[in-house]
């Protein structure tokens, strides 16, 4: 063997870590799973859609690469990317929102917590909002619910169905009832484009929270969530400490909401599309949406 193909050959994975602690989570060339240790070069990490081929954990990506996922390659059409925050409360706690809000920008390369726009998934059209939770923990603020509610009102003009993929802390604090105002106006998009029996499916990723939950994440003809994803309104320690009882174990996972009926389908990252094509597919087979073209 040449040193190339050893070199080569030692790239495809590596054995478990013995000792988690022995390397960093991702230096770049090398990823190691948070959940079971192994590490892997971070190609065939990329390769899986960031899924643990050891144990199935599902790494949290940013929305680029949701939109590559998702999206065909070169469809994907953007919307709206001149909105950003402004800071109407000149809110202050230990910084100021201004500082956040650029630090954020320049950090993540994004006006704000959502990517919008319109592109074909498996040859369908589809109206896509995808959060990013890397911009202050995917907060919902006033760009956000403006962005959200320009995609699905863009898309019940057109006929398109709606898939946001979620993932949010909750509504954004440093904008106060403003912040909160977004949860009503969303809803009341969703509600005229299920009206015109068009089809809107949210995607529950790790975590979906507080004002999110309690707004357009709930509101779907079809409720998936990634494996494992943490799904809730307020915090397991807040609800103990109201309810002064404990929790069931797994409390607040997709999977105990799935049992309790509040998750229509839990869906492996890595079978996402092929599964969204399937229900866009019956969707409009069933008559329900003229579904035009982009």
């Amino acid at each position: 063997m040449s040193l190339f193909d050893w070199f080569a050959d030692r790239h495809k994975t590596a054995p478990v870590a013995r000792n988690p602690q022995e390397l960093p989570a991702d230096d770049g060339l090398w990823s190691k799973c948070p959940e079971c240790g192994l590490v892997v070069y971070r190609k065939d990490l990329l390769a899986n859609a960031s899924v643990c081929k050891g144990c199935g954990h599902h790494q949290r990506i940013d929305s680029e690469e949701r939109i590559r996922l998702i999206a065909d390659p070169g469809s994907f059409e953007p919307m709206d990317t001149e909105l950003a925050p402004t800071d109407p409360l000149a809110f202050k706690d230990r910084r100021s929102y201004a500082d956040r809000i650029r630090d954020s920008q320049q950090s993540t390369g994004l006006r704000d917590a959502v990517v919008t726009g319109i592109c074909r998934s498996s040859g369908q059209p589809l109206a896509l909002g995808v959060m990013d939770f890397r911009f202050m923990g995917g907060s919902m603020g006033s760009v956000v619910g403006e962005k959200l509610t320009r995609l699905i009102e863009a898309a019940t003009a057109r006929r398109y169905p709606v898939l946001i993929v979620c993932a949010s802390g909750g509504a954004r604090m440093q904008e106060g009832m403003l912040s909160l105002m977004q949860m009503a106006k969303i809803s009341g998009a969703l509600q005229r484009h299920q009206q015109a029996g068009l089809l809107y499916i949210p995607l529950l990723t790790h975590p979906t929270t507080g004002g999110v939950t309690a707004s357009f994440a709930m509101l779907g003809d079809l409720i998936l969530a990634e494996p494992k994803a943490l799904i809730g309104f307020a915090g397991r320690r807040v609800i103990e400490q109201t309810l002064r009882e404990k929790l069931p174990e797994g409390f607040q996972t997709a999977e105990y909401l799935q049992d309790h009926g509040f998750v229509d389908a839990i869906i492996n990252r890595t079978q996402f599309k092929s599964t969204l094509a399937t229900l866009l597919h019956i969707h409009k087979l069933n008559g329900n949406a003229a579904i035009g073209n982009p």
